[in-house]
C-alpha cells in the first residue's frame, strides 16, 4: 500500500496545535524576534541590544557632545531538542477516528505532549532568572489573590518596567481565588479560557493559567509575572517525516523540535511562590 500522507501536512497540523496550545512559550510572554533559522539542535542565536543614549545638560554657545552608539550582541544557544515517532497500522488507519485519522489525531497528542515539556522547561527558566523573588506567601483568604498580583505589580513599577507587555502566569489554584475576588470577574473576566491559556487580565498583567506553573519551595506554585521583553525564545520544527515501516503493514510518522531560551533582562521578570490554604485548595 503506498504511502498516502505529506509531511508537510502533518508538519502543519503539528506547528498549529503547538501555537494554539503554548503558554509560556507564548508571544505574550516570550519575544521570538530574533528565531531566525533554525536546522537542529547546537544552532545559536543573536540577539541584538542598542547602548542607551547619554542625556546631558545643555549649555548655550557650547558644543554638544555626541554619542557613538554601537550595537552590542548576546547569544544563545538552541539545546534543547525533543521528537516523536509513531506508527499507524493499516488496519487501524481505516478506522475513522473522532477529528479525522489516526495519524492527524497522533500528531495532536504529539503536539500537546511536546508543548507541555517546552512549557516547563521555560516556564522554569524564566522563574530562575527572575529578578524580583518573593518568599512563600499562603493565601488565606481569595482576596489575597489579587492582592499578590498587585505587589508584583508594584515590585515590576519600582524597577521601571513597561506596562505594555505585561503578563502574569498562574497555576489553576490560584487562578481559582481570582474567580471568587470581584475585581477579578467585575473587571469583564468570566473565567473563560481564550487562545494560550489567557483567563481576563488583572492589576494590569494579561493573565494565563497553566499546570506548567514551576513548583514552589514547598507545596505551592510559584507566579511568573514580567514582561514580554525580558526573554526571548526560538522553536523549529526541524523535521517531519513519514514512511512506509519495511517489516510491516504501517506508516511511520516522526519529527523533531529544537528550541531554547535566555532571560536578557531579569529585572523585568517577578515571581511569588504561593500556597493555597488547605480550606480553599482541593
Amino acid at each position: 500500500m503506498a504511502l498516502d500522507i505529506l509531511p508537510e501536512i502533518w508538519a502543519a497540523e503539528l506547528l498549529v496545535a503547538l501555537e494554539r496550545a503554548q503558554v509560556f512559550a507564548s508571544p505574550f510572554v516570550v519575544n521570538r524576534n530574533y528565531e531566525g533559522d533554525l536546522s537542529g539542535p547546537g544552532d545559536t542565536v543573536h540577539v541584538l541590544s542598542i547602548q542607551d543614549p547619554t542625556i546631558r545638560d545643555f549649555t548655550p554657545h557650547q558644543d554638544i557632545d555626541i554619542d557613538e552608539i554601537d550595537d552590542d550582541s548576546d547569544t544563545f544557544v538552541v539545546d534543547q531538542a525533543k521528537y516523536f515517532a509513531f506508527e499507524v497500522d493499516d488496519l487501524e488507519k481505516r478506522q475513522a477516528l473522532a477529528g479525522g485519522s489516526a495519524i492527524a489525531e497522533e500528531t495532536r497528542r504529539a503536539a500537546y505532549l511536546i508543548r507541555t515539556a517546552i512549557d516547563e522547561y521555560i516556564g522554569q527558566l524564566i522563574a530562575d532568572g527572575a529578578g524580583i523573588q518573593e518568599s512563600e506567601v499562603t493565601l488565606s483568604d481569595p482576596s489575597e489573590a489579587y492582592e499578590t498580583l498587585v505587589l508584583l505589580s508594584q515590585r515590576l513599577d519600582e524597577n521601571d518596567v513597561p506596562e505594555d507587555g505585561r503578563f502574569a502566569v498562574v497555576a489553576p489554584a490560584f487562578h481559582a481565588q481570582l474567580l471568587l475576588d470581584q475585581r477579578f470577574v467585575g473587571a469583564g473576566t468570566q473565567g473563560q479560557v481564550l487562545s494560550n491559556g489567557i483567563v481576563g487580565n488583572a492589576a494590569g498583567f494579561t493573565i494565563a493559567k497553566t499546570n506548567a506553573a514551576p513548583a514552589g519551595a514547598s507545596t505551592g506554585n510559584l507566579v511568573v509575572a514580567g514582561n514580554v521583553n525580558a526573554t526571548t525564545y526560538a522553536e523549529q520544527l526541524t523535521e517531519v517525516e513519514a514512511d512506509r515501516m519495511e517489516k510491516r503493514f504501517a506508516d511511520l510518522v516522526k519529527g523533531l523540535v529544537v528550541y531554547g531560551a535566555k532571560v536578557f533582562r531579569p529585572e523585568q521578570i517577578a515571581t511569588a511562590d504561593v500556597v493555597v490554604g488547605t480550606e480553599f485548595s482541593s
